[in-house]
């Protein structure tokens, strides 16, 4: 094949790598994003109180953080392919082994240690996809489009999430935790056989000799004040996400009184607004150049939701029984809360993943994932502990003063050059 014939092939075949890595992350996405939605039937399936609920719903989170750096290393040091594919497969080992052995069943309730050890092992295992299929993005995708790139990427989050919200309840309660399991080991399974079938390097770029030798020049990731400012803003404005993603549904059953169609539409809504927002940043921002002056506004916007939010239940919470505008208002309030909150990631990424060139992306975006799934570990640890000396109020208050918190580690607006900027892969 000709050079130019190479890099044709390159320019139709990254949407299928874009493909791989949706689906990659979607497949993952569902467990990690799906599994909490099942929380209420969780904690009576397992017969667990708030704080063990809260334990084990962290701790796929902490798996996840536990991982997420040692495997962006591998995939800088050994390339995308064999560490997804790798990941991919033992993540689905992993779950196939919690629907044989973790799942209630008449008679037999699993205790906390083997479903705290089940999911924290899907944590460590799952958090493969996450930077190797991001860097994939980078390295087939040019800087022109990477923010659409990486935000379609991200939509996979709130698409596995929003799937998981629709199916793993359902399947939890007529055919029990099994099925969930299962059903999951068999996405990643799907998701393991296209990453083989379309994932590979593309072909070497022409006429971007300086933009190669600029990204190598870079400092290490690990040593760039820009990208742990950055990495610290993406995982403090993850605290009050993974609080309504953790808990969303216990405040609305608890508290809203609302039923499991109710608390499915709204999480399925949540994640799908969340989905088409960060398409719309990531091909605005690339039209507009304005990753920056976006990412801050949206936290302003998301402090201010929270809040909204705050205030509104605190004036529920005053009413000797809750109107039933009252309970549909506080499902859409915390549905539009939830997207707020969601919008950001793909234009965040992107900014992280070009400061650091494409070459160390992987090294990045594990660094980012990696606070990012600490708070996902911290936050459902965090909020029974509010519930108990405060209420719902505070915990939705407290959202909104993370958000004020990560407004200043975001970079401040600023014209970026980009090395070959006409290049297209």
């Amino acid at each position: 094949m000709s050079r130019s014939a190479a890099f044709a092939a390159n320019r139709r075949h990254r949407w299928k790598v874009l493909g791989v890595g949706v689906a990659a992350n979607a497949s993952f996405s569902a467990a990690f994003s799906g599994i909490p939605t099942t929380a209420v039937l969780i904690r009576s399936g397992y017969q667990l109180g708030n704080a063990e609920l809260g334990l084990v719903l962290g701790l796929m989170g902490l798996g996840i953080a536990l991982s997420e750096l040692p495997w962006g290393l591998l995939t800088d040091r050994w390339g995308d392919r064999p560490v997804l594919m790798s990941g991919l497969a033992a993540t689905a080992a992993a779950l196939l082994l919690m629907a044989l052995f973790v799942a209630p069943a008449p008679g037999h309730v699993p205790g906390l240690p083997m479903l705290a050890a089940g999911l924290l092992l899907v944590g460590l295992l799952g958090g493969s996809v996450n930077g190797s299929s991001g860097r994939a993005v980078m390295t087939w995708f040019d800087e022109s489009e990477r923010g659409l790139a990486m935000s379609i990427r991200q939509t996979a989050v709130p698409l596995g999430g929003a799937a998981g919200a629709l199916a793993l309840p359902s399947l939890a309660t007529h055919l029990g935790f099994a099925a969930v399991y299962g059903v999951l080991a068999v996405l990643c399974t799907i998701t393991l056989f296209f990453t083989w079938l379309w994932l590979h390097e593309p072909a070497a770029k022409p006429h971007c000799k300086a933009a190669t030798h600029s990204i190598t020049a870079a400092p290490t990731p690990l040593k760039d004040r820009r990208l742990w400012s950055i990495v610290a803003a993406i995982g403090i404005l993850c605290a009050p996400q993974f609080a309504i993603l953790s808990f969303g549904t216990v405040f609305l059953h608890d508290f809203g009184h609302a039923g499991i169609i109710a608390i499915t539409s709204a999480m399925a809504t949540l994640q799908c607004g969340a989905m088409v927002m960060r398409v719309w940043s990531g091909r605005w921002t690339d039209r507009h150049h304005n990753r920056r002056e976006f990412l801050r506004v949206c936290t302003i916007a998301s402090a201010i939701a929270f809040a909204a939010l705050a205030a509104l239940v605190a004036i529920a919470g005053q009413l000797p029984t809750l109107p039933s505008f009252i309970a549909v208002l506080l499902v859409a309030a915390l549905a539009l809360t939830g997207i707020c909150v969601s919008a950001w990631h793909g234009v965040a990424y992107t900014e992280l993943a070009t400061i650091a060139g494409a070459r160390n992306a992987g090294t990045a975006l594990g660094m980012a994932n990696t606070s990012v799934f600490v708070m996902c570990f911290l936050t459902p640890l965090a909020i029974p502990h509010i519930l108990t000396i405060g209420n719902w109020s505070g915990v939705w208050l407290a959202g909104s003063l993370c958000a004020l918190i990560a407004l200043p580690f975001f970079p401040k607006p600023a014209t970026v050059v980009t090395a070959c900027p006409q290049q297209a892969f």
